[in-house]
Order: C-alpha cells, then structure tokens, then sequence
C-alpha cells in the first residue's frame, strides 16, 4: 500500500474511533490533536500530531506548542516528546497516530510527575492586591478595552493561521523590489 492510501485509511479509523470524543481535534486531514487529561485538570496537556507526506514509512511531527500547554515547563514538555519519540520508533512503518495519544493517556501521571504548573495570573493578581490599598479606590477608574469592529477582527484573522500565528515570512523585505530600487540609486 502507498503512503497515501494507509494515511486514508487511518483518517478514517480515527474519525471513527474518536467520534464525539471532546479530547480530539482533526486540525487538517494530516494534523491532529488531542487534550490527556480533563479541561481543568491541572496536568492536562494537549498533543498535536501531524503526518508528513511519507507518513507511515517516516516520523509524524510531534508538537507540544499550542496554548494550552503554556503552564507546561519546557523541560517537562521536552520529555514528554522525547518518550513519544521512542514509541514513535518503535511504531515506524505502522498507522501509530491512535497508538501514540493511547500511550501518552496510559502514561499520563508518569509524564507529569515533575510538573509544577507556571500560573502567572496568580503572581499578577497578587501584586495588584498589594500595589491596590496604596491608591485611593474612588480616583480609579476602570480601563475600558479598546474594542474591534467585524471588519478589524476579519482582516486580523485574515493575516493568521489556524494557531493565531503570522504565517512565516510575513515581515521579509521583498528582494526584487529592493534591487530595482538599488539600481536606480546607482545610475
């Protein structure tokens, strides 16, 4: 079987297996993701996995990097990647996208047994109740959030992928037109 063909085949086993499940995500027919853990469990992590074109015969990528895992220490998460990457190779040459989020569910506490959770909206709030009794309450007045129209919020979303990231390159200078405008000055 081609690459492609077992990669169909496995789509449409996880779409199967995962139906209704809230902990799946299918961000693309080859992109994955899937939250171990409940939703306010404080050791849940979220796992995405994508296949590339050789996939089964190569490594998926592994990621750590959505938002979700951003009380997640990067020692912790880099070994969690790094025992997913050993059963990654163990799998080589099979379908291990279902094996990959079942094993990293059965190992949960084990991942997690060095995490302590960075809550940096706890350090915040309390230096604002500290720094709160030194200004008089009625002389503040609440900050207004500055708020987006549709439009605004569109083009926003327009210039994002699906992850709320610029795509790469967004900000390079454009060589050609450098160049012309280079040679102009020259003459």
């Amino acid at each position: 079987m081609s690459a492609n063909e077992d990669q169909e085949m496995e789509l449409e086993a996880l779409r199967s297996i995962y139906e209704g499940d809230e902990s799946f995500r299918e961000l693309s027919p080859v992109s994955f993701q899937y939250r171990i853990g409940e939703n306010g469990d404080p050791k849940a992590f979220l796992i995405e996995i994508s296949w590339t074109e050789t996939y089964p015969q190569t490594p998926p990528i592994l990621s750590m990097n959505a938002f979700f895992n951003n009380t997640i220490s990067s020692a912790v998460k880099q070994s969690i990647l790094a025992k997913l990457q050993e059963a990654v190779e163990a799998n080589l040459g099979t379908a291990m996208t279902y094996t990959l989020f079942e094993y990293a569910k059965d190992n949960k506490e084990q991942f997690m047994e060095n995490h302590n959770p960075i809550n940096s909206a706890t350090s915040i709030s309390s230096i604002i109740s500290i720094e709160t009794p030194n200004t008089a309450p009625s002389s503040k007045k609440k900050d207004k959030k500055e708020q987006l129209s549709k439009a605004q919020k569109r083009k926003l979303a327009d210039k994002t992928d699906h992850k709320g990231e610029l795509p790469r390159g967004w900000n390079w200078v454009d060589v050609v037109k450098l160049s012309k405008t280079g040679s102009k000055d020259d003459e």
